[in-house]
């Protein structure tokens, strides 16, 4: 009996990974369509060292037409991600699992986790290299459009093509990516079913869980964010500069204070409250409805 029970959830889990890559993409693409003008006002932000204010005057400034600008690749890219960050932690879950018929470890979920974050880091390098120097208003002259930066990189040999190009910034990046993955995935369902116990509205445990996990984890890594945001922004020419110099280029720009980094910070709790807010409700919504058709099948 005992073995069948294992052979059901074994099918199970097989069945879902390969579902949750559609549910990890719709549930993104809705969250980052609903958050993209808060994103670009932070972004603004981490460049420029900006005030709320002062950043939400660039952006009138340049005009309504101009304010959407860029939102093509972090649409794109944030909707892949979701495909890739949902799909291959379930997929590496059913792989790392020892016993199918029990729920998952904290190593196993953090393992998985890690891994995807990796692999999502390294599919979405070149979309958020794009995106950040698409979004420098610097730049927007010399870049008026993603097919002139396009046409940049590729003017580059290989190496540089890679290296300064396309997957510029690429270790912090990593960094950010897999850590953040990790810790997600390690307290995300924990936490959603410790609040589900509470006898709370079946919604609310998952939009809980995913705006806490997302705000305390964009938080911590919130430097990293700032560094990726300058290092991919420079393109090639006098201005490069290395990882290290970028690191006290981005230190000296913001007075050499910690909280200074942190410029952004209120309107990031905001952005990540919603984005993960909605994409975890979005996902264990979706998910559940699938188990459930399937059942009935």
């Amino acid at each position: 009996m005992q073995y069948g029970e294992t052979e059901r959830r074994e099918e199970e889990e097989r069945r879902w990974s390969s579902k949750s890559y559609n549910v990890g993409a719709i549930s993104t693409f809705f969250s980052t369509l609903a958050t993209f003008p808060i994103y670009k006002t932070i972004f603004r932000q981490q460049l420029h060292a900006f005030s709320i204010q002062e950043a939400i005057h660039q952006l009138r400034h340049e005009g309504i037409r101009r304010f959407y600008r860029g939102l093509f690749p972090p649409l794109l890219s944030k909707t892949l991600q979701g495909t890739l960050l949902f799909g291959t932690h379930d997929s590496l879950l059913c792989l790392l699992t020892s016993n199918p018929s029990k729920p998952y470890t904290l190593g196993e979920r953090w393992t998985a986790g890690f891994l995807s974050g990796s692999v999502e880091a390294l599919v979405l390098t070149p979309f958020e290299r794009v995106q950040n120097v698409l979004q420098d208003g610097r730049k927007d002259t010399r870049f008026p459009n993603t097919r002139r930066i396009l046409q940049e990189f590729n003017s580059y040999g290989l190496k540089e093509r890679l290296v300064v190009g396309y997957y510029r910034g690429l270790s912090p990046i990593l960094l950010r990516n897999s850590l953040g993955s990790a810790l997600y995935f390690s307290f995300k369902d924990p936490l959603r079913d410790s609040l589900a116990v509470k006898g709370l509205p079946s919604w609310l445990p998952a939009l809980v869980s995913g705006s806490v996990n997302g705000t305390v984890i964009c938080l911590a890594l919130y430097p990293l964010s700032v560094l990726i945001a300058n290092v991919q922004s420079q393109v090639v020419g006098r201005d490069l500069l290395s990882l290290w110099e970028s690191v006290w280029s981005v230190w000296e720009s913001h007075g050499r204070k910690l909280t200074f980094l942190y410029r952004g910070g209120s309107l990031l709790v905001l952005r990540s409250c919603l984005t993960w807010g909605l994409t975890t409700a979005i996902y264990d919504f979706l998910k559940e409805s699938t188990e459930q058709k399937s059942q009935a099948e």
